[in-house]
């Protein structure tokens, strides 16, 4: 069973403008929007919900995604901020933009939300992306951590038994793909959910990274019901229990989001 939200575009538009205004924008509001036109830029924007609630707050926004329906779509839902300059949205993969030739500024903010875990070498897109900030720019950075009970993005499957079956992601491969073909999921769904299994991404991996490519992390906040879940299941967003948080490994299995602020030392 896919979810209906996964379908449709526009419900999905508007789950991740409201998880943004009422999670995301607090998050970061105690360093931003000290003043208007803030810039902001969303690498795998989508459609752009997320930046619709940074323009809600007066940021102008930049959205790149190198999936030509995705950004069609947002053209279509941002018209208008468009035609006054507020918004701008590209499709293109993020290496094959020039900072200097196709973008008018450098940004206070990039926002990776949900992206993370479906990019191979992670290590090469942090460390490319500095050169779209401006030197006090910070980085706002989601993922749910790759053990965590639905990371695999089992969800996505199309038989509902499957698709509530936690932790089966941790399986190995000739396992999990045997439950896969067993309940009917087609061959180019098995493999979209292979490749989220080798790009997936622990919160240890994570900040390994990132001490390695000197970034300083000045906020983090580790959910154990993700704020996603509020809008599409009726769960009350739960933070994971401080002292869970500070075990490594361990808290990679109950945390289903993390969030991260995050600045160039």
């Amino acid at each position: 069973m896919s979810f209906e939200f996964h379908k449709n575009r526009e419900v999905y538009f508007n789950q991740q403008f409201e998880n943004a205004e009422n999670y995301i924008v607090p998050f970061v509001n105690k360093i931003f929007f000290k003043e208007n036109n803030v810039l902001i830029l969303e690498i795998g924007c989508g459609e752009g919900g997320i930046l619709k609630a940074f323009l809600k707050k007066g940021c102008i926004v930049t959205g790149i995604d190198n999936s030509g329906n995705k950004i069609e779509k947002a053209n279509e839902f941002f018209s208008n901020e468009i035609k006054q300059g507020r918004a701008n949205f590209i499709c293109k993969d993020i290496y094959d933009i020039n900072v200097d030739k196709e973008l008018n500024s450098k940004f206070d903010l990039i926002v990776l939300k949900d992206t993370l875990e479906h990019i191979h070498n992670q290590g090469k897109l942090l460390e490319y992306i500095k050169v779209f900030l401006k030197p006090e720019g910070r980085i706002f950075l989601a993922f749910p951590p790759w053990q965590m009970p639905f990371g695999g993005h089992q969800q996505m499957c199309d038989s509902k038994f499957v698709s509530l079956l936690p932790y089966i992601h941790l399986l190995p491969n000739f396992l999990y793909v045997s439950i896969f073909r067993f309940f009917g999921e087609n061959e180019s769904k098995i493999k979209a959910l292979l490749e989220v299994k080798e790009t997936g991404i622990s919160i240890e991996r994570f900040e390994k990274i990132i001490f390695q490519l000197r970034y300083k992390i000045e906020k983090r906040l580790f959910y154990f019901i993700n704020p996603n879940y509020k809008i599409k299941f009726n769960l009350k967003p739960r933070k994971l229990f401080s002292i869970i948080s500070r075990i490594p490994y361990f808290r990679n299995f109950l945390t289903t989001t993390c969030y991260y602020l995050m600045k160039i030392k």
